[in-house]
Formats: structure tokens, sequence, C-alpha cells
């Protein structure tokens, strides 16, 4: 009778409950799975988890012939990202040059990017120089005088390129903004389709980006964060297909059972090789262009490095390693590291070759000359004077960026961006009725500003997805959960180490993208995992329908605020839904 209790309380595969050890025995209770109790079958499905496909019952509600839906099913994974790219793109391209006026830090990053592309460094421009731009349409002499500026030249080099395309005009210095930030809602969606196997959620991240205010205002204004924010989602991106192509050939270099099913090998896992992964550098090329353009992309660059190396130790892990943490620092840390870090370094000095190559006698860029006048002597004189300079350029920078306390009206600290404690108005006029778009009927003036405010609704919901995430990662072991969690960390926890700094809740739009893979996500968990009930999915479907096109509503209701839309002055205060605001 003992040994019977006993066989009895065992489980096939599992140690007795009295055996495992306490810590399983807690995290349980919030739906944590050990791996040794996770489904099992064929390998390549856990290394290279299958797209799912939209239910034929769908497509039977809806009278879609099945010769079409297959047709659907095909393009969806390009055609759904395009439409939501294409709707985003009409929005941010819509009235571009409005307001005809240098907004907020356009005053700095408009006139240094004409200048680096005609000069290849900054200069001082006249106080008046903003009047005479938009009096002249950009037909003015560019000053020679080399000025300090404190952000790396990509992003500005990438303003340029509008400008030299379009004028020296507001629609030029925001015409690049606009484009990289349309295409950062087709990159997300694609992303989202990848890491959820799903075009539906993949396009629900996409769309919920292209609705959000911040988003929009920053692709609509000539600003580096949303330069930044690009580069960041782009090698975010190319780590994902690295992560999945490198899985499909690990995958494919497993035996197959008699059943025709992939198994786990420890010999073949603890051995291969992954090669040279071109998606990999093409991220160490991204991260370089995020350095590039400002600083902040440096601890984005460690998190994912690191993060790609712990997606290899569960490759190796999945497909049966004996010991994967020794065989990810044999075979992939050090190709790992050269495909980003010094690819990173190597693109961060080539964007500064037109400084480089400014004369050193003091008519060049901004420092130029220090390693031949201030900085002769000393140990390093070995090295070429551009580097000495530039490295005595950077290390002003730093001290400047850390020092940088000056009060400024819409500074923010970091605890409150998450809910849009204090967002930056970088326009605001008061037309007079009759004037300016104001309605001829307003009664007292209108106001019309351009506020840089996430959508509300998106930003709070987003707060429960994050601790959505963190849960799911934590106790489901879901890599996409992790992946979202560390690309929000890495642009945003940075910057409480800053908390006395002048920053700005617009610096949050870097860590946008992952808020909303990461709401995506929670919204597909509202929704229902595969095989649900009718009646679970239908309720699911319905709350989650209701939170979406609430962030629309919210999106349409903010419209004038992000546009610079003269409205009357009592709707101007119904918007400003916290005192913080005004």
């Amino acid at each position: 009778m003992t040994s019977t209790a006993s066989s009895m309380d065992l489980r096939q595969g599992q140690a007795p409950h009295d055996q495992r050890p306490s810590w399983q025995q807690r995290l349980r209770r919030f739906g944590y799975v050990p791996a040794k109790d996770a489904p099992s079958g064929d390998v390549r499905d856990r290394l290279v988890p299958p797209y799912a496909e939209p239910s034929p019952r769908l497509w039977q509600v809806l009278g879609v012939p099945p010769v079409l839906a297959e047709r659907i099913t095909r393009w969806s994974g390009w055609g759904g990202p395009l439409l939501v790219t294409l709707m985003a793109g009409l929005m941010r391209f819509w009235n571009l040059g409005s307001p005809r006026a240098v907004i907020f830090d356009e005053t700095y990053y408009a006139k240094d990017a004409w200048a680096l592309v005609h000069r290849g460094y900054e200069v001082n421009w006249d106080k008046n120089a903003n009047d005479l731009v938009l009096q002249t349409h950009g037909h003015l002499t560019i000053p020679t005088d080399a000025a300090y500026v404190v952000h790396p030249p990509v992003g500005k080099y990438v303003i340029g390129l509008g400008e030299l395309i379009f004028g020296f005009d507001p629609f030029g210095w925001r015409f690049m903004t606009a484009l990289l930030g349309t295409l950062s809602v087709l990159l997300l969606c694609r992303i989202g389709r990848r890491m959820f196997r799903s075009t539906f959620l993949g396009c629900l991240a996409g769309a919920l980006m292209a609705v959000d205010g911040l988003h929009f205002v920053m692709s609509r204004t000539s600003l580096l964060d949303g330069l930044l924010m690009f580069f960041v989602v782009a090698a975010f991106g190319c780590l994902v297909l690295d992560r999945d192509r490198s899985r499909e050939r690990l995958a494919a270099a497993l035996p197959v059972d008699a059943d025709g099913r992939v198994r786990p090998a420890g010999h073949v896992a603890d051995a291969f090789r992954f090669g040279l992964r071109p998606w990999r550098w093409a991220a160490g090329l991204m991260l370089g262009l995020a350095i590039g353009t400002k600083w902040n992309g440096l601890p984005i660059l460690i998190v994912f490095c690191v993060m790609a190396v712990l997606w290899d130790v569960g490759a190796r892990k999945t497909a049966g390693a004996r010991h994967p943490y020794m065989a990810v620092l044999k075979y992939d840390t050090g190709i790992a590291f050269l495909a980003t870090v010094p690819v990173a370094i190597a693109v961060y000095l080539l964007s500064w070759l037109g400084w480089i190559l400014s004369p050193a006698d003091g008519t060049g860029g901004y420092f130029r000359n220090w390693a031949a006048t201030d900085g002769r002597g000393g140990s390093w004189t070995f090295l070429p004077d551009w580097l000495r300079s530039l490295w005595h350029y950077e290390h002003e920078v730093w001290l400047f960026n850390i020092h940088l306390t000056s009060p400024h009206t819409y500074q923010s600290n970091p605890w409150s961006w998450i809910v849009l404690g204090r967002p930056v108005s970088y326009f605001y006029e008061s037309p007079n009725p009759g004037a300016d778009g104001c309605p001829a009927n307003a009664g007292e003036k209108c106001a019309r500003e351009v506020l840089a405010l996430g959508t509300p609704l998106l930003w709070w919901a987003a707060c429960f997805a994050i601790l959505y995430v963190l849960w799911r990662w934590a106790f489901r072991r879901d890599w996409r959960a992790g992946a979202i969690a560390c690309g929000i960390a890495a642009g945003y926890l940075p910057w409480f180490m800053y908390q006395e700094r002048t920053i700005f809740l617009f610096y949050a739009v870097v860590f946008l993208p992952f808020l909303c893979l990461a709401v995506a996500m929670m919204i597909g968990a509202i929704v229902g995992p595969p095989g649900s009930s009718d009646t679970r999915r239908l309720i699911g479907a319905s709350a989650a329908g209701v939170l979406v096109l609430l962030i629309a509503w919210n999106f349409i209701y903010f419209w004038p605020l992000y546009t610079g839309t003269a409205i009357p002055i009592d709707n101007w205060r119904s918007r400003m839904w916290l005192d913080t605001w005004v």
C-alpha cells in the first residue's frame, strides 16, 4: 500500500511535490512553468514557431471564398503592414510645413543640419537667423564661425538630406523625420509579426504607434529623438531577424527521428557554428547610427548585445546543449562582439568625417585645432591630432551633459514620463477670431499649439502592459516579453541616474515602440490564447476592440494639439486633462 501510494504521488517525468524546490512551489501560484514541464514535441517548432493563420470560420463568416482567403493570407504578411504604414504616412505628411515657424529645438537642429551638409561642421548663426530663414526661404549666407554643439552629427546629416532635396524651410527640415517616423511604423509591424507569429498583432503594434501623439509630433518636428528611435527599432528588428535565421540553421542541423520529428542533440547543439550572421552586423551598423545621433544610444547597444547573446544560449539549450553557456562563450560571443561594438565605433567615427576633414588651423570645426594648440605635449601625442582633438571634444560634451541643470519650463522627472506628467509645448499662438484658422464666431481668442503629448489612453494602458510583460517574462519564461522589457529598460532606466539633469518627456519616444509591442501583447492575451472557447474569444475580442477604439478616439480628440490647429480656447482647456499639461 505504501509503495502504491508513493507511486500515485509521482507525475511522469517529475519529482514528487515534497521533493520539488520550494521556490518552484511558490512560483507556480503565479503561473511559473519549469522548462521540464513545458510541452515537448518537434524541437523545430520550439526553435522556429510557425505563424498563426486566421481560422477558416472567420472567412466563412465574412463570406470570403476559400481561394481568395488563401491569397489574402499569403499576402497579408506584407499587405497588412503596408496598409498601416500608408495610413501613418498620410497623417504625418499632411500639411507637414505647418506651422510655418521654427518650433522648439528646431532652432538648433534645422540650422546645424544645413551647415553640416554644406561645411561639414556646425556654425554660429545670427540671433535673427530664424526670421531670415523664413523670409528668404533659406537663401542666406552660411556663417563660418564654428559652433560648440553637444550632439553627434548623424541625426543632423539625416535632417540635412531633406533640406538638400526640398529646401531650407519647414517642410524640408521635417521631411526626413516624417519619412523615418513612417518607416518605423512599418518596421514595428514586421517586428511584431515576427515576434508574435501573428500578422494581426504585428499590425496592431504598428497601428498603435501610428496613432500615438508623441510619435506623431516627433515625426513632424525636426528633432533628433525621433531619428534615434528609428535606428533603435531598426537595430532591434535586425537582431530579431538574426534570431530566427540562426535558429532555422540550428534546427536544420539537428537529427530527425523515424516519425520525421526534429529531436534535440547535445553533440550538435554544443558544437554548432552559426557563421557570420549578416543581420547581426546590420544591427551593429544601426546601433552605430543610433549612438551617432545621440549618446543615449550607448546603453541600448549594451543591453541589445547582452540580450542577443542570451538568445543564443536559449537556442542551444532548446536544441539540447549540455553546456550552452560554454558553447556560446566559445563560438558566439567573439563574433557577436565584433559584429556590434567595433562596427558601432567605426560608424560613429565615420560620422565625424566632415569635422575631421575640416581645417585644423582654427577655421574648421569646433576644437578641431585643440591638439595643435592647448593639447600639445602629453603621453598621447603618438595618436593622430584629429583623434586627440575629437576625444577632447567628446570629454567636454560629457561634462556638459552630466552637469546640465539649468531650469526649464517643460523639464520633467523620468518618474512622470510613463503617465505623461509633463508634456512639452513646441509651439503656441493665440490667434484672434477670423485669423490663422480661428473661427470668426469663436468669441474670444483661439489656441494654436503643438504639444508633444503621447496619446493618454495608450500610455496609461501601457502601464498595465509593462506589468503584464514582466509577469510573462518572469513566470512564463517568454522571450518576447523579455525582449520588450529589455527595450523599455534600455531606453528608460538610464535617465533615472540623472534626475537632477534638465530632461524632457519627449526623450521617451525612444522606448515608445516597445510600449506599443507590450500593449499589443497584452491585447493578444485579452483576446485569448489558441484553443479558447467561442465565448471566451467573443468576450476577449470585444474588450480588446473597445480598448483599441478608445485609443484611436483619444488620438483624434487630441489631433488639434498635435497639428497646431486653431481651436476655441474653451476647447483647448477641455483637453488639458492634467494641471501639469498647461
